[in-house]
């Protein structure tokens, strides 16, 4: 880990070590395939805890969110971006990128509602259902387990969660940028307008604006390509970077600001773990409410 000295926590992850993941063909499409811990994904088979047996997912639909750039859940320009969704199988996706075929936005699943245990159940032999030691550390089960595939382009825009998460990569590699939460009065927030992008049937784009919506606010900074002339009070700020590879496991605490970008393909599960809205989120408050009143927002 490049910067600082941190307290989120590069571990290696067992369950997921050498997962030797590659990629076959078949008449409905194509899926990673490979050892990961007892099991393999292919499109067809049944699975086993017992030897490398075949996971069939390839014909499974998942909930797939389309943007135009890469970016959702994002500032452009003056709006609020979130992605558009549809419903694809997962032997598309998996199609789209080995470069076997096109689509015209850039496609990722990362719905994040616990889409592992609830669309992706084959998968479930192949993992535990928590991080045992983080479960008897916070003294709770996750609240979510959530599944990531990615193209390369897409990003995850600067932003903080309420949970602790343990993020584990199955296969290629994730690039996150972090902020400790003693950075945020020099990471900017402003107000904008929710807008959705929707996929026409001739496969463009246009942005919708969600009036029912309220303004949110939201990171208008781009980390990777600060604008310090517009935002002057980041150059303050100490940003941290990792790399975390395949059968690594990431802890990253509740509150710590992460940007997020990944090698083609990537997979990735997490494991989020409800924080506790204790000390630390009151001091979290404290310092935001003075963040607030010097201006320095």
């Amino acid at each position: 880990m490049e910067g600082t000295q941190s307290s989120a926590c590069l571990l290696l992850c067992p369950t997921w070590t050498n997962p030797q993941l590659r990629s076959t063909s078949t008449g409905t499409g194509s899926a990673p395939t490979g050892r990961a811990s007892s099991a393999t994904l292919c499109s067809t088979g049944r699975p086993s805890r017992s030897g490398p047996s075949p996971i069939s997912v390839g014909s499974t639909e998942v909930s797939v969110a389309v943007t135009l750039d890469g970016y959702a859940d994002a500032v452009r320009g003056d709006r609020f971006m979130m992605p558009a969704e549809c419903r694809l199988p997962l032997s598309f996706m998996l199609d789209v990128l080995e470069g076997r075929a096109q689509h015209p936005g850039v496609l990722y699943v990362q719905k994040q509602c616990a889409n592992l245990p609830t669309k992706l159940p084959q998968l479930l032999p192949d993992l535990e259902s928590h991080v045992p030691w983080a479960s008897e550390a916070l003294g709770k089960m996750p609240d979510a387990v959530n599944f990531w595939l990615e193209e390369a382009a897409a990003v995850t825009s600067l932003h903080k969660d309420h949970y602790e998460n343990l993020y584990c990569v199955v296969s290629g590699e994730k690039h996150f940028l972090f902020h400790p939460p003693s950075d945020l009065p020099f990471i900017p927030y402003e107000l904008y307008t929710p807008a959705t992008y929707q996929l026409t049937e001739e496969g463009a784009f246009k942005v919708v604006d969600e009036e029912a919506m309220e303004k949110v606010p939201w990171i208008p900074l781009d980390p990777l390509v600060p604008d310090l002339a517009r935002y002057p009070s980041y150059s303050q700020a100490q940003a941290l970077r990792c790399t975390v590879r395949a059968g690594e496991m990431l802890c990253l605490p509740a509150l710590w600001f992460h940007h997020v970008q990944q090698s083609q393909g990537c997979i990735a599960v997490n494991f989020w773990y409800d924080m506790e809205y204790d000390l630390k989120y009151s001091y979290f408050q404290l310092l935001d409410s003075l963040t607030k009143a010097s201006g320095l927002d």
